[in-house]
Protein backbone atom coordinates (compact mmCIF):
# COMPACT_ATOMS: atom_id res chain seq x y z
CA UNK A 1 0.00 0.00 0.00
CA UNK A 2 1.08 3.67 -1.12
CA UNK A 3 0.61 6.35 0.89
CA UNK A 4 2.38 9.61 -1.01
CA UNK A 5 2.62 12.65 0.21
CA UNK A 6 2.06 14.42 3.79
CA UNK A 7 -1.57 14.38 4.39
CA UNK A 8 -3.41 16.30 6.84
CA UNK A 9 -3.68 13.94 10.08
CA UNK A 10 -6.83 15.03 11.10
CA UNK A 11 -8.63 14.95 7.88
CA UNK A 12 -10.18 11.28 7.10
CA UNK A 13 -9.09 9.18 4.09
CA UNK A 14 -9.85 5.88 3.84
CA UNK A 15 -7.52 3.60 1.12
CA UNK A 16 -8.59 3.09 -2.06
CA UNK A 17 -7.87 -0.51 -4.12
CA UNK A 18 -7.31 -0.88 -7.37
CA UNK A 19 -8.37 -4.01 -7.69
CA UNK A 20 -8.52 -6.28 -11.28
CA UNK A 21 -11.43 -8.44 -11.97
CA UNK A 22 -9.91 -10.80 -14.10
CA UNK A 23 -11.39 -11.68 -17.75
CA UNK A 24 -14.82 -12.67 -17.05
CA UNK A 25 -15.13 -15.81 -14.80
CA UNK A 26 -15.56 -15.13 -11.14
CA UNK A 27 -13.43 -18.41 -9.97
CA UNK A 28 -10.34 -16.32 -11.92
CA UNK A 29 -10.44 -13.42 -9.63
CA UNK A 30 -7.82 -13.06 -6.89
CA UNK A 31 -8.30 -13.86 -3.25
CA UNK A 32 -7.19 -11.21 -2.44
CA UNK A 33 -9.56 -9.40 -4.51
CA UNK A 34 -12.75 -11.21 -3.50
CA UNK A 35 -11.42 -10.31 0.29
CA UNK A 36 -11.50 -6.39 -0.83
CA UNK A 37 -14.64 -7.07 -2.32
CA UNK A 38 -16.21 -8.78 0.26
CA UNK A 39 -14.96 -6.04 3.33
CA UNK A 40 -15.20 -2.62 1.23
CA UNK A 41 -17.65 0.06 2.21
CA UNK A 42 -17.72 1.42 -1.86
CA UNK A 43 -17.65 -0.41 -4.94
CA UNK A 44 -16.48 1.31 -8.07
CA UNK A 45 -17.34 -0.71 -10.90
CA UNK A 46 -16.45 -1.10 -14.79
CA UNK A 47 -19.55 -2.90 -17.16
CA UNK A 48 -17.62 -5.86 -18.34
CA UNK A 49 -17.62 -6.86 -14.62
CA UNK A 50 -20.06 -10.31 -13.47
CA UNK A 51 -22.93 -9.51 -12.00
CA UNK A 52 -22.06 -12.52 -9.29
CA UNK A 53 -18.59 -10.49 -8.46
CA UNK A 54 -20.79 -7.53 -7.75
CA UNK A 55 -23.09 -9.35 -5.39
CA UNK A 56 -20.09 -10.15 -3.06
CA UNK A 57 -19.73 -6.61 -1.65
CA UNK A 58 -22.03 -5.96 1.45
CA UNK A 59 -25.02 -4.86 1.78
CA UNK A 60 -24.39 -1.71 3.01
CA UNK A 61 -21.58 -0.98 0.33
CA UNK A 62 -22.28 2.15 -1.93
CA UNK A 63 -22.70 0.89 -5.76
CA UNK A 64 -21.52 3.10 -8.87
CA UNK A 65 -21.15 2.16 -12.15
CA UNK A 66 -18.47 4.00 -13.98
CA UNK A 67 -18.81 1.68 -17.09
CA UNK A 68 -17.02 2.50 -20.23
CA UNK A 69 -17.67 0.61 -23.79
CA UNK A 70 -17.77 1.68 -27.01
CA UNK A 71 -20.75 4.56 -27.99
CA UNK A 72 -21.23 5.08 -24.29
CA UNK A 73 -19.33 6.51 -21.28
CA UNK A 74 -21.19 6.61 -17.58
CA UNK A 75 -18.88 9.02 -16.35
CA UNK A 76 -15.62 10.90 -18.00
CA UNK A 77 -12.52 9.22 -16.83
CA UNK A 78 -11.77 12.68 -14.35
CA UNK A 79 -15.29 12.50 -12.91
CA UNK A 80 -14.48 8.59 -11.64
CA UNK A 81 -11.49 10.28 -10.40
CA UNK A 82 -13.42 12.72 -8.34
CA UNK A 83 -15.54 9.75 -7.26
CA UNK A 84 -12.78 7.83 -5.98
CA UNK A 85 -11.35 10.63 -3.88
CA UNK A 86 -15.08 11.64 -2.84
CA UNK A 87 -15.20 8.42 -1.50
CA UNK A 88 -12.06 8.08 0.16
CA UNK A 89 -12.32 11.51 2.16
CA UNK A 90 -16.03 10.34 3.60
CA UNK A 91 -13.93 7.51 5.59
CA UNK A 92 -15.19 5.09 2.88
CA UNK A 93 -12.99 2.06 1.75
CA UNK A 94 -13.40 1.39 -2.05
CA UNK A 95 -12.76 -0.91 -4.28
CA UNK A 96 -12.19 -0.02 -7.97
CA UNK A 97 -13.28 -2.55 -9.95
CA UNK A 98 -11.46 -3.25 -13.20
CA UNK A 99 -12.17 -5.69 -15.84
CA UNK A 100 -8.58 -7.62 -16.90
CA UNK A 101 -5.81 -5.97 -14.96
CA UNK A 102 -5.78 -2.16 -13.72
CA UNK A 103 -2.75 -1.24 -15.93
CA UNK A 104 -3.37 -3.53 -18.59
CA UNK A 105 -5.81 -0.73 -20.68
CA UNK A 106 -7.63 -0.29 -18.02
CA UNK A 107 -6.38 3.48 -16.97
CA UNK A 108 -5.60 2.66 -13.72
CA UNK A 109 -1.82 4.84 -13.99
CA UNK A 110 -3.91 7.47 -14.21
CA UNK A 111 -6.41 6.95 -11.44
CA UNK A 112 -3.41 6.32 -9.32
CA UNK A 113 -2.10 9.65 -10.09
CA UNK A 114 -4.80 11.23 -9.27
CA UNK A 115 -5.08 9.68 -5.98
CA UNK A 116 -1.31 10.27 -5.34
CA UNK A 117 -1.74 14.01 -5.91
CA UNK A 118 -4.79 13.72 -2.80
CA UNK A 119 -2.63 12.32 -0.86
CA UNK A 120 -5.15 9.74 -0.99
CA UNK A 121 -3.70 5.85 0.38
CA UNK A 122 -4.41 3.05 -2.42
CA UNK A 123 -2.85 -0.06 -3.37
CA UNK A 124 -3.16 -2.32 -6.74
CA UNK A 125 -4.25 -5.85 -6.66
CA UNK A 126 -3.17 -7.65 -10.18
CA UNK A 127 -5.43 -9.99 -12.49
CA UNK A 128 -5.20 -11.84 -15.38
CA UNK A 129 -5.48 -9.42 -18.07
CA UNK A 130 -7.90 -10.45 -20.86
CA UNK A 131 -5.70 -11.76 -23.73
CA UNK A 132 -3.60 -14.02 -21.30
CA UNK A 133 -6.60 -15.43 -20.52
CA UNK A 134 -8.34 -15.13 -24.27
CA UNK A 135 -5.11 -17.31 -25.03
CA UNK A 136 -5.26 -19.54 -23.05
CA UNK A 137 -8.77 -20.71 -23.86
CA UNK A 138 -8.05 -21.07 -27.19
CA UNK A 139 -5.46 -22.81 -26.39
CA UNK A 140 -2.77 -20.37 -28.21
CA UNK A 141 0.58 -20.19 -26.77
CA UNK A 142 1.34 -16.41 -27.31
CA UNK A 143 4.90 -17.12 -27.05
CA UNK A 144 6.63 -20.17 -28.50
CA UNK A 145 10.37 -21.30 -29.01
CA UNK A 146 9.80 -22.16 -32.32
CA UNK A 147 7.72 -19.26 -33.40
CA UNK A 148 8.55 -16.04 -31.70
CA UNK A 149 9.97 -15.08 -27.72
CA UNK A 150 8.04 -11.88 -27.68
CA UNK A 151 4.08 -10.88 -27.71
CA UNK A 152 2.84 -7.34 -27.76
CA UNK A 153 -0.06 -5.74 -25.98
CA UNK A 154 -2.02 -3.30 -28.27
CA UNK A 155 -5.20 -1.05 -28.24
CA UNK A 156 -7.30 -0.59 -30.81
CA UNK A 157 -9.05 2.13 -29.00
CA UNK A 158 -6.55 4.39 -27.65
CA UNK A 159 -8.61 7.43 -27.26
CA UNK A 160 -12.36 7.69 -27.57
CA UNK A 161 -12.23 11.16 -29.33
CA UNK A 162 -9.71 10.25 -32.27
CA UNK A 163 -10.53 8.58 -34.91
CA UNK A 164 -7.37 7.19 -35.19
CA UNK A 165 -5.44 4.58 -32.78
CA UNK A 166 -2.44 6.28 -32.55
CA UNK A 167 -0.80 3.22 -32.84
CA UNK A 168 2.04 2.75 -36.04
CA UNK A 169 0.67 -0.58 -37.12
CA UNK A 170 3.26 -0.99 -39.83
CA UNK A 171 5.90 -1.05 -36.98
CA UNK A 172 4.14 -4.05 -35.89
CA UNK A 173 3.85 -5.84 -38.88
CA UNK A 174 7.61 -5.96 -39.14
CA UNK A 175 8.16 -7.74 -35.85
CA UNK A 176 7.27 -10.70 -36.78
CA UNK A 177 5.84 -11.65 -33.17
CA UNK A 178 2.41 -12.22 -31.78
CA UNK A 179 -0.02 -9.34 -31.59
CA UNK A 180 -3.05 -8.97 -29.41
CA UNK A 181 -5.31 -6.37 -29.89
CA UNK A 182 -7.81 -5.08 -27.21
CA UNK A 183 -10.54 -3.03 -28.02
CA UNK A 184 -10.26 -2.88 -31.67
CA UNK A 185 -12.91 -4.47 -33.46
CA UNK A 186 -14.83 -1.68 -34.41
CA UNK A 187 -11.22 -0.99 -36.87
CA UNK A 188 -10.44 -4.33 -37.65
CA UNK A 189 -10.48 -3.57 -40.80
CA UNK A 190 -8.52 -1.15 -40.90
CA UNK A 191 -6.11 -2.33 -38.68
CA UNK A 192 -5.82 -5.60 -40.73
CA UNK A 193 -4.90 -3.22 -43.90
CA UNK A 194 -2.29 -1.58 -42.29
CA UNK A 195 -0.92 -4.58 -40.99
CA UNK A 196 -0.79 -6.42 -44.38
CA UNK A 197 0.35 -2.88 -46.24
CA UNK A 198 3.20 -2.96 -43.64
CA UNK A 199 4.19 -6.27 -44.91
CA UNK A 200 2.63 -8.85 -42.69
CA UNK A 201 1.34 -11.92 -44.75
CA UNK A 202 -2.09 -11.90 -45.84
CA UNK A 203 -2.35 -15.45 -44.62
CA UNK A 204 -0.91 -15.08 -41.11
CA UNK A 205 -3.26 -16.41 -38.57
CA UNK A 206 -5.76 -14.88 -36.17
CA UNK A 207 -7.89 -15.74 -33.50
CA UNK A 208 -10.90 -13.48 -31.97
CA UNK A 209 -12.40 -14.50 -28.84
CA UNK A 210 -15.39 -13.12 -27.53
CA UNK A 211 -16.02 -12.99 -23.73
CA UNK A 212 -13.08 -15.56 -22.42
CA UNK A 213 -13.99 -17.30 -20.02
CA UNK A 214 -17.76 -16.44 -19.71
CA UNK A 215 -20.53 -18.70 -20.36
CA UNK A 216 -21.17 -16.37 -23.69
CA UNK A 217 -17.72 -17.50 -24.91
CA UNK A 218 -16.98 -17.75 -28.88
CA UNK A 219 -13.88 -18.09 -30.80
CA UNK A 220 -13.17 -17.77 -34.38
CA UNK A 221 -10.22 -19.17 -35.87
CA UNK A 222 -9.47 -16.90 -39.03
CA UNK A 223 -6.46 -15.10 -41.80
CA UNK A 224 -5.45 -11.53 -41.24
CA UNK A 225 -6.45 -11.01 -45.14
CA UNK A 226 -10.24 -12.21 -44.07
CA UNK A 227 -10.55 -11.78 -40.66
CA UNK A 228 -12.85 -8.53 -40.39
CA UNK A 229 -15.41 -10.37 -42.77
CA UNK A 230 -15.17 -13.73 -41.07
CA UNK A 231 -15.79 -11.92 -37.62
CA UNK A 232 -19.16 -10.53 -39.36
CA UNK A 233 -20.43 -13.39 -40.61
CA UNK A 234 -19.96 -14.98 -37.47
CA UNK A 235 -21.75 -12.15 -35.56
CA UNK A 236 -18.79 -11.54 -33.33
CA UNK A 237 -18.60 -7.92 -31.29
CA UNK A 238 -16.78 -6.23 -28.67
CA UNK A 239 -15.74 -7.31 -25.84
CA UNK A 240 -13.08 -9.45 -27.68
CA UNK A 241 -9.38 -10.13 -28.11
CA UNK A 242 -8.19 -10.48 -31.36
CA UNK A 243 -4.80 -12.72 -31.76
CA UNK A 244 -2.22 -12.41 -34.92
CA UNK A 245 0.20 -14.59 -35.10
CA UNK A 246 1.96 -17.87 -36.48
CA UNK A 247 0.42 -19.44 -33.03
CA UNK A 248 -3.16 -18.20 -33.48
CA UNK A 249 -4.30 -21.62 -34.92
CA UNK A 250 -7.15 -24.06 -34.27
CA UNK A 251 -5.76 -26.56 -31.43
CA UNK A 252 -5.90 -29.24 -33.63
CA UNK A 253 -3.26 -27.62 -35.77
CA UNK A 254 -1.12 -25.95 -33.65
CA UNK A 255 2.05 -27.62 -31.98
CA UNK A 256 3.42 -28.27 -28.70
Amino acid sequence: MRDSGNPDPTSQRSTVYLVGAGPGDPDLLTRKAEKLIRSCDALVFDYLVAKEILDWAPAHAEKICVGKRAGFHSLRQEEIQDVLVRLSLSGKTTVRLKGGDPFVFGRGGEEVTRLRSESIPYEVVPAITASIAAAARAEIPLTHRSFNSSVVFLTGHQDPSKEDTGVNWADYAKLQTTLCLYMAMGRLGKIRDSLIEGGLSPETPCAVIQWATTPEEKILYSALHSVAEDVEKANLSSPAIVIIGKTALPPQSSED
